[in-house]
């Protein structure tokens, strides 16, 4: 149990005056990591909307060591100073006990800094990387990413009379990163705290390379009212659009199981970058059914590794 004294430092790791759109997902998932551990933490975040609106020069939200670097290089960048941290350590000119973040979007996780992320896994750092999904580009105006869903409105898959939206299902990156066998791995979403919490405080605790993909809602490149944030994150869960669970040691474990499975489309409604599919039956069901089969399969790999 931390004291008042230790729980207001961890508060004011990352505090107000960035400038984040009101109802941002993303610096939710920041107070959710970074309030998940009470040693040091050292913070190395790619180029994008969280390091824009978060250290607009001269100003830093930041309280805890950040370093920002380029789109493709976060988790080089992290594995770096952990690797001077290890170095340091056995030198005997450290004997603190620091914990080593990268976070980078969608964009640069699932796409850019891929190459960057599957190295820093594959050489065991001990590090987390968190990305924070948003589902596009939105920093640089709603480009469609490999993590953008089937179906959505994107700058560069615009919906029109040929084109309804992505013609593509989104990359599994969390699967990607169970095939690096690294000791844990996990999907979160920012509507569910204490899930979220949990599984950072389990990854902090853990030795070697950890990542942990959170979704957390973009209110301009998904297009809802600023109230509804939490909403769409915890219906995201509730629908299996984006289900919640962990890998340990290759061990899966589904983290929420909802009593009442809801159709995608609850999820979709009020999002402008799905509008265009509420009467499109034919893509909803390819959707849903999409949804279902990766649902099923979780469930099954559930079973079978903790036979």
């Amino acid at each position: 149990m931390s004291s008042p004294k230790q729980a207001a430092s961890i508060d004011a790791r990352f505090i107000g005056g960035h400038r984040a759109c009101a109802g941002c997902g993303f610096p939710i998932a920041i107070k959710e990591v970074l309030s998940s551990t009470k040693d040091p933490v050292v913070v190395v975040n790619a180029t994008g909307c969280m390091e824009v609106t978060s250290t607009i020069f001269p100003y830093s939200s930041w309280k805890t060591p950040f370093l920002h670097n380029a789109f493709e290089n976060s988790a080089a960048t992290c594995s770096g100073i952990e690797g001077a941290y290890q170095s340091l350590k056995k030198q005997g000119k450290m004997d603190k006990n620091i914990k080593f973040v990268a976070f980078g979007g969608d964009g640069g996780t699932y796409d850019i800094g891929l190459q960057s992320l599957s190295g820093a896994m594959e050489r065991g750092h001990d590090m987390m990387y968190v990305c924070y999904n948003n589902d596009a580009y939105m920093n640089t105006g709603v480009q469609r990413s490999s993590a953008t869903p089937y179906g959505a409105n994107a700058t560069t898959s615009p919906v029109g009379k040929v084109i309804q939206g992505k013609q593509q299902f989104p990359k599994d990156l969390t699967e990607i990163m169970v095939a690096h066998n690294i000791p844990y791995v996990a999907q979160a979403s920012v509507g569910m705290w204490p899930d979220a919490t949990k599984k950072f405080e389990k990854a902090f605790s853990i030795t070697g390379p950890k990542y942990v993909g959170i979704y957390a809602p973009c209110i301009p490149g998904w297009g809802f009212d600023t109230s509804q944030t939490i909403k769409l994150a915890k219906l995201a869960v509730e629908t299996c659009f984006w289900p919640v669970y962990e890998v340990e040691n290759g061990k899966y474990k589904i983290t929420y199981k909802p009593k009442d499975k809801l159709p995608v489309e609850a999820f979709f409604k009020g999002q402008v970058r799905f509008k265009h599919l509420m009467n499109n039956t034919e893509v909803l069901e390819k959707i849903q059914k999409y949804t279902d089969e990766r649902w099923a399969r979780l469930q099954m790999m559930e079973d079978a590794t903790n036979k």
